[in-house]
């Protein structure tokens, strides 16, 4: 049977945040989200590209050739719609490093059924907008963080609820010597946004020694 995953998006660029930002990714797109952010910059594109399939063999090519490494993204790539998908592609393409970008959901069941010996980087990126949000945010944080391959990167904002996350998540990582596995980025969906918000975001790195992420594919337009 022929192996194929349906994506909005499959094209070869650079990281743009993160531990690996400024990489060279091929970056997998999936279309559907369980969550729907206010500030998201992928929202518009989500919702008006339409899905095609694409074979893992070409795109596997297309590693080899690029010397790129791995991107999935979304949407959010362990949905139930994707999450068989993304499983696929973690476990059977060659790759010199991939990245999962993930809000969390089901993401504990994803890192649990891929190789362990894949050089794979699991981002969470907690969206908290609600007491409960935030309590949630913390389980999983507390189920994340000793799985040393999963990394930690937030959008701040000027919310109570962020800044108590961020100094929960602050209290583990000083414990463990893990700051280092924590970026925050600025708010914003475009450039100017960016660089607006982002000198709060550099007090906040520098009191809590967490790392900063400028979100360089908004930036430059590179995605």
């Amino acid at each position: 049977m022929l192996k194929e995953v349906k994506l909005i998006e499959n094209f070869v660029s650079w990281q743009g945040e993160g531990p690996d930002s400024g990489r060279a990714m091929i970056i997998l797109r999936f279309k559907t989200c369980n969550l729907k952010c206010p500030w998201c910059d992928t929202s518009v594109k989500m919702r008006i590209s339409a899905e095609a399939p694409y074979k893992l063999s070409d795109i596997q090519e297309t590693i080899y050739e690029s010397k790129a490494g791995l991107l999935i993204t979304g949407g959010e790539p362990t949905v139930k719609k994707h999450f068989e998908e993304t499983a696929m592609l973690l476990n059977e393409l060659d790759f010199p490093v991939a990245n999962v970008e993930s809000n969390g959901h089901r993401l504990d069941e994803l890192i649990q059924i891929v190789n362990p010996n894949a050089r794979i980087k699991f981002m969470y990126s907690p969206k908290i907008f609600s007491r409960e949000d935030l309590e949630s945010a913390k389980l999983l944080t507390e189920k994340f963080l000793p799985i040393t391959n999963v990394y930690f990167k937030l959008v701040y904002e000027d919310n109570p609820l962020i800044m108590e996350y961020m100094e929960y998540i602050r209290v583990y990582c000083e414990s463990l010597s893990w700051q280092h596995r924590v970026w925050v980025m600025p708010e914003g969906v475009t450039r100017s946004d960016l660089i607006r918000n982002a000198e709060k975001v550099f007090d906040v790195c520098e009191r809590y020694k967490f790392n900063f992420s400028s979100r360089s594919h908004i930036i430059f337009g590179f995605v």
